[in-house]
């Protein structure tokens, strides 16, 4: 609350001593639990103040109670809101209104959106409260909520010093028990619930986390028992469960859980229902790439075979399976053609459109420029790719840092043995590629490994590119075994593990350590939208055994094994946009420019995009922080932030706690580098390498997820076979039938915007916060979001920039904020920027 805020308020509260009494007007917006009734007045409030303090108590002095009464009751795109105007009566020499207390003595919960006070001269205190609350007879204790005025923790009113406290305390919980659904508590636990023994060895999977061979980072803890043949592990619902536990200010809206509910049904309706069915009269394998096609046809059979109803009914809870079967007896509905084929259907097979995925594409942080020729352990010779330098030597093409690899071999070799079983062929593997003059990648070899007969041997084979006949076509087999590589590393590693789980000990640290008050919490917040749930629901769902990615990604059981160890490799200051590219060399230092760095080649969209979305963010987080950090002195004084760095280190990512790299907190610079990277991971990098996925991996045969099928050698019998129909054995090659058809409803899911998401730039509210200046600078950095979309839509429509549509001609929008659409957004766009990890 600013100065003169707080002055109107004084003068409000001073001029009529006569009266014992004065009134405080408020509005509180709820919104009812969906199909159950409001609390009326069931609920009372009160409020405290934060410049006048009750002796008593050591606390703001507390006025009377107020109770909903005559609320009025309107919907608003789908969703119903009751409004209530209240009275409360305080002293005269009150002060100024600093806190709200709840207690909610209804039945049921509600969802308390926001509240207004207003003196009589019409001065307002807003509270943003967004948040559920529970009946008292679960919690056992009140709400309380606090004004949008933020302070330091050594500026907190002394009214409110107490408040700020005690709330903070009551997140962090006592860690034992298991978490109820009305439970507010912030703790972490190991990645330790997503195997279940009891359900046979077959479903055990190691504990991650808490040890040096299997580190990762901390989840929030649920309290679960623990199984019985396992007591490591912790136990898991019988059925799919969408019901697990993260506290209620993290969860879904009402709306978004349907929205999303529905999405997933409606992939597993439209896909999996009719490729259930063909595998009981038909080969598991497709038959042509027509077929594969004809998935995204509208004409398909929707209806759940008696069959399928009791397999269903048996893996799903009752409600969820009621809205599968209530949607199969619907008319057809049609899906999107995945873009990679809507304009050029052979596209993908073109090396130029291979090459541009990994600069454009859903995975384009792992490819790097080569620094040492050949690479280690490498069995690719000079004689493999001289004659594919467009006129260079060697020594000229690496100097001119024209070599480039994505490398998916050392770190898979070790797996292989465990992972070639059950019907799956995976190489390890090396892609080299060549910088052509117009910034065009040609890829100029393949190398895929096998482990040897002893510990120590591999076993590589190297292929080069071919046009036409059946080199041609053994070069498609490399190029997929390659992709399948990368659609693993993207989903498990790019994906899954550099954004959503290592933002999650981020979260939990920021609930535990920063009040709601805190001024670098109200800037967070938003970034951390529905991330917890969607965790949730993906250790329920994707990532345990049994789940989606064991089902349709090559490394099989071992996903997670794999994620832990590629881990071991992740470092927090690297996550920095600038840092990333400098260090894959895809970036020259410039001292000159904002970032501390210049794109290698201007053709490169996500680095270029990226880069202009990174110093929006960090001019942003640096304006912010400048308003309330005035010196280095001010960062190392702050005892919240200081305890939130220290748990997210020590804790958080406690199996790095050890490492040198991360920075100290003490400084302002490295306060703003630290949170600039924060919301960068969380919005743009998680944006890019999301939303994309329909577009490119919705066609398999674009990016499989795994092989089932070696590439034979000549001369056997199986190259026979190759010979008479390649375009066949490629497809044998490929996931089955059914498992191809759950990994397009999953992408399909994932591609989804919902019509409730927050984009970069955007605020659920504008009573965010009281500070003028601040508000000031946020419209600066939503200005200056409207300017690189405008740089990004002219950089589209440059002819010469190659890399930004491609053969498969597909514009690069993965990082076009899309801030002036303000219209509904949901479904596939392909564009949009989300504040956070939200799906």
């Amino acid at each position: 609350m600013s100065t003169e805020h707080h002055g109107l308020w004084s003068e409000c509260f001073t001029t009529n001593h006569a009266s014992t009494q004065r009134v405080i007007n408020g509005k509180i917006v709820i919104v009812p639990s969906p199909g159950q009734s409001g609390p009326g007045k069931s609920a009372s409030l009160q409020i405290y103040s934060c410049t006048q303090v009750d002796p008593s108590t050591g606390r703001g002095k507390l006025s009377q109670r107020a109770y909903l009464k005559n609320g009025r009751s309107q919907k608003r795109n789908g969703t119903k809101t009751t409004t209530y105007d209240l009275k409360f009566y305080v002293a005269t020499d009150f002060g100024i209104p600093g806190a709200l207390i709840i207690e909610n003595q209804h039945k049921h919960k509600f969802f308390l959106q926001s509240a207004t006070l207003h003196d009589q001269d019409k001065q307002a205190t807003h509270f943003d409260c967004r948040s559920w609350v529970y009946p008292i007879k679960l919690t056992k204790t009140n709400r309380i909520f606090f004004s949008n005025t933020s302070y330091l923790p050594s500026q907190t009113p002394s009214a409110l010093k107490d408040l700020r406290k005690q709330e903070l305390t009551s997140l962090r919980g006592v860690g034992t028990g298991e978490h109820k659904e009305w439970d507010r508590i912030y703790d972490y636990d190991y990645y330790n619930d997503l195997g279940n023994p009891d359900q046979g060895p077959e479903h055990a999977r190691p504990v991650l986390g808490g040890s040096a061979n299997l580190p990762y980072p901390r989840r929030e803890r649920t309290g679960r028992s623990k199984c019985k043949a396992d007591p490591s592990t912790e136990s898991r619902p019988e059925m799919i469960n969408l019901d697990i536990y993260v506290p209620p200010d993290e969860r879904f809206s009402p709306k978004k859980l349907s929205e999303f509910i529905g999405n997933s049904i409606r992939a597993t309706v439209h896909f999996l229902i009719p490729e259930a069915k063909s595998l009981l009269n038909q080969d598991s394998s497709f038959q042509s790439f027509d077929e594969i096609r004809s998935l995204f046809s509208s004409n398909r059979s929707q209806k759940v075979e008696g069959w399928l109803t009791q397999k269903l009914q048996k893996l799903v809870p009752e409600q969820l399976f009621k809205r599968i079967t209530h949607a199969s007896k619907g008319d057809p509905m049609t899906f999107p053609e995945p873009q990679i084929i809507a304009n050029n259907d052979l596209a993908w097979k073109e090396d130029e459109e291979f090459g541009r995925q990994m600069l454009a594409g859903i995975n384009p942080t792992c490819i790097r420029s080569l620094e040492v020729f050949p690479p280690n352990g490498s069995s690719i010779t000079l004689s493999h790719i001289e004659n594919s330098l467009d006129g260079l030597t060697i020594t000229q093409a690496m100097n001119q840092w024209r070599i480039y690899i994505l490398d998916h071999h050392n770190y898979l070799m070790p797996f292989l043995s465990r992972i070639n079983t059950k019907g799956i062929c995976a190489y390890a593997s090396r892609t080299l590629l060549f910088l052509r003059s117009d910034a065009t990648l040609k890829p100029v070899a393949i190398e895929l490994s096998l482990p040897g007969s002893s510990t120590d041997e591999v076993s590589s084979r190297v292929f080069l590119p071919a046009k036409e006949d059946i080199q041609g076509a053994v070069w498609q087999l490399a190029k997929a075994h390659v992709l399948a590589n990368d659609s693993a590393y993207h989903q498990l590693v790019t994906h899954w593990l550099h954004t959503h789980a290592v933002v999650e000990p981020f979260i939990i640290a920021t609930r535990r350590q920063l009040s709601v008050m805190h001024p670098i919490h109200c800037l967070l917040d938003p970034h951390f939208k529905d991330t917890m749930h969607i965790n949730a629901l993906a250790r329920s769902i994707l990532l345990n055994s049994g789940g989606i990615l064991e089902k349709t990604l090559f490394p099989g059981e071992i996903c997670m094994e794999l994620s832990s160890k590629l881990y071991k490799e992740w470092r927090f200051d690297e996550q920095a946009l600038p840092i990333d590219l400098l260090k894959r060399r895809l970036a020259l230092e410039d001292p000159d420019n904002p970032t501390g760095c210049q794109v290698l080649f201007p053709d490169y969209p996500y680095g270029l995009d990226g880069l202009d979305i990174w110093s929006a963010i960090m001019t942003w987080v640096k304006d912010y922080c400048s308003i309330f950090y005035k010196d280095d002195e001010s960062v190392k004084s702050d005892e919240e932030i200081q305890a939130w760095w220290k748990e997210i280190r020590e804790v958080g990512h406690g199996d790095k706690c050890n490492e040198t790299w991360w920075c100290e907190m003490n400084s302002c610079e490295n306060l703003i580098q630290v949170l600039t990277t924060l919301i960068w991971i969380t919005s743009a990098l998680h944006a890019s390498v999301n939303f994309g996925q329909y577009t490119y991996a919705g066609y398999p045969p674009n990016r499989p997820t795994l092989c089932r099928k070696f590439i034979p050698e000549e001369g056997t019998e199986e190259f026979g076979e190759f010979m008479i129909d390649p375009d066949k054995y490629y497809l044998k090659m490929l996931p089955e039938r059914f498992e191809m058809t759950l990994g397009i409803a999953l992408v399909e899911v994932l591609s989804q915007h919902t019509s409730d998401e927050m984009y970069l730039g955007e605020r659920p509210s504008s009573d965010w916060t009281d500070k003028e200046e601040v508000l000031q600078k946020f419209e600066e950095f939503n200005k200056k979001l409207k300017e690189i979309e405008q740089t990004i839509s002219e950089r589209n429509r440059n002819s010469r920039l190659k890399n930004r549509w491609g053969p498969a001609k597909i514009p690069y929008k993965l990082l076009h904020p899309d801030t002036s659409n303000l219209q509904y957004r949901a479904g596939i766009t392909g564009k949009g920027i989300p504040n956070s990890i939200s799906i």
